[in-house]
Parts: C-alpha cells; structure tokens; sequence
C-alpha cells in the first residue's frame, strides 16, 4: 500500500507545481496587460517584469531593460535609485535625498510613496509622477520582489502650479504680491533669528507717480509699473531673494544675509538702472524723467525683537525721509539722522520714529 501512497503523493505534488506554475503565468500575463504603468525587479535590483503602459509611459521598450539595473534610465538623466530601489535595500532614510513628497507606509512591509519631477529622456519631456513600490516576500520572510507603479499627474501638477503662481504673483507687474512678501518676510525673519545674520529690506518708490498718471494716463502709467518692476527683478539673484510690488508704486526686496552698506548700493543701482530707462515724466512739479526714492534698513534679529515690524518701520522711515529730502535717492535707515545733518537741517525737522507698515 505503500507504493500506491508515495505515488498518490508524487501526482499531487505535480498537480500543485503546475497549479503554481500556471498561476504564476496568469500573473505575469495579467500584470503586462494592466493599464497602470508597472514594472517589477528582483532582489538584486534585475528588471523582470516591464509591462506595455509602462513602455507607452516611458517610451522604453522592455527588452532594453529586462533582466538589467537600467530601468532609471526611463525617468533620469543620470543614474539615481528608483522607488522600488530603496524598497528593495530597506532604506526609507533616504527618501528625502531624492523626492520633494513622500511617504514611508511600513518598516519592512507596505512599501513607500513618492511624487516627483521626472526628465524621461526617451520622451524628451519631463513628467511629474506619483509612484508607489511595495515589496513581495514568500512565506519565510524574505524579499522576492518589489512591484513599482506609476501615475502620470503631470496636468494635475501645473494646473495646480499656475493657480499657486496665481495667488502670489502680482497680475501687472509678474512681481510677488503683498501676501508672498508677508510670508517670506516672516520666514526670513525667523531664519535671521536662527543664523544671527543680517536681513535687509528695500522700499522702492517711483516719485511723483500720481503726477505720472494723471499727465500720461492710467495706461502708460502700468507701462512705467512694468519697466521699474523689471530692473527690480534683476536684482532679485540669489534663491532666498525676493522682489514684490508692495502696493501701487511701491516694490520691494527682501535680500538676506546683507548688511545696510551692500544693500544701499544695490539700491542706487536699481535707481541709476531706472533713470537710465529714460521714461518721460514732465508733469508740472515733477522732474524730466522718472526717478525712485528708496528705502533701506538691515538688521539682525535679536530674542527680543518679535516680529519684523522694526525691520518694516524702519525701511519705512528711510523711504519717507528719502522723499522728505528731495527724491531720487537711496536713504539708508542707519544713517537718516546723519542725512538730515548734512543739510543743514534743524533737529526739529527729523521725522520722528513711526510706523505705516507691520508684518
């Protein structure tokens, strides 16, 4: 009865093995006619699976990729992990380093999440993706597979970028608008905290602009807006540096880590850049040509300082001095006593501390 039994055996172990073997293939066949883009790598990291909407995806063909490490060649210039990559080494540490969103969902289990901008040099076009990788283990634990797929969210993306681009630009001059000068002051302000260096704020006004309008018209006035905006910008170099229309004819620039001195000479060099312009002004009381008068303070936060507003009232104070003196000229917040010396002026002349603007 034995032989019998160990045959019986023999015919179900088959009968399972081929069971398996005709699962696995149903899979694999399912997984290359998804309609997600997906692609599957072994342990060490080997293409094994490539299916056709991840071809149509990526523009690369999975007999370039099968059975190799070359799959970050469908979204990346140069070589970099993919999300199944860090799946498959077990490193969540370093999901920062290559994505701007992302989400561990498990230790060791339920995989990552990530979105980011990819090139596709196939295509020739970048791609904003959100991916998501999870591993495939057997049931002793360990590792056979991680399964990537893919989400084309490149519409979503840029329609969400140009509704940001519209809440925090200003629409005439492209500027950054009141409130995204708010928010970077205070950001700028708190990191100045934190690094005890200087932060310096420009108050940039077109003189006599009232007068502009009202002989030029409202039309040519946004002309004028539009070319003083754009030598503003030009100074505006470094990442953390921000030019904003504050409001009418009054820009501003926040310029981090500088001093007053630094600052006041890029002050004259936007106001000799928009005399240079040469726009026509000729209003009864005003000048030839349009002129500035700017604003200048710089300042390193201390414990007790709070908020910006001494930053802002001081600028502030600058501008207003700035016109009290003449016009086309760069005041700087730390020397506006000496300025008023210099004139001669009484000290009952000095403008005394005040503030229009807060934070």
């Amino acid at each position: 009865m034995a032989k019998p039994g160990k045959s019986s055996g023999k015919v179900s172990n088959k009968t399972s093995a081929k069971t398996v073997d005709v699962a696995d293939s149903y899979a694999v066949r399912l997984m290359q006619h998804l309609v997600v883009p997906t692609f599957v790598i072994d342990p060490k990291r080997r293409v094994v699976i490539w299916n056709r909407a991840c071809e149509r995806l990526t523009g690369l063909a999975a007999s370039e990729v099968i059975g190799t490490n070359k799959h970050w060649q469908a979204f990346y210039e140069t070589r970099r992990p993919c999300l199944a990559d860090l799946v498959a080494l077990d490193r969540p540490e370093r999901l920062p380093e290559f994505y701007s969103e992302y989400a561990a969902r498990g230790h060791n289990g339920l995989g990552f999440s990530a979105e980011n901008w990819c090139t596709m040099p196939k295509l020739g076009s970048q791609l904003y993706l959100a991916i998501d990788a999870g591993p495939i283990h057997d049931e002793a634990g360990h590792l056979i597979a991680v399964v990537e797929t893919l989400r084309d969210l490149t519409d979503q993306k840029r329609a969400e970028m140009a509704l940001k681009e519209l809440a925090t630009k200003d629409g005439l001059t492209g500027l950054s608008n009141r409130r995204s000068f708010d928010q970077m002051l205070m950001t700028e302000w708190a990191r100045a905290q934190r690094t005890q260096k200087p932060l310096a704020l420009l108050f940039v006004d077109v003189d006599h602009f009232k007068l502009f309008n009202d002989h030029h018209g409202h039309q040519i006035g946004d002309e004028c807006l539009r070319a003083v905006a754009s030598v503003v910008s030009r100074y505006a170099v470094r990442p953390l540096d921000l030019a904003s229309r504050y409001g009418g004819e009054e820009f501003a620039l926040i310029l981090p880590d500088m001093d007053c001195d630094t600052a006041c000479v890029i002050a004259d060099e936007i106001r000799c850049a928009v005399i240079a312009l040469r726009i026509a002004h000729g209003a009864i009381g005003a000048g030839d040509h349009v002129t500035l008068s700017v604003g200048v303070a710089s300042h390193v936060p201390g414990g007790a300082d709070g908020g910006p507003d001494r930053l802002l009232g001081a600028a502030d104070e600058a501008l207003y001095v700035a016109k009290r003196l003449g016009r086309n000229r760069v005041i700087c917040a730390e020397r506006v006593l000496a300025e008023f010396a210099s004139l001669g002026r009484e000290a009952a002349a000095v403008p005394g501390p005040f503030q229009r603007k807060t934070a």
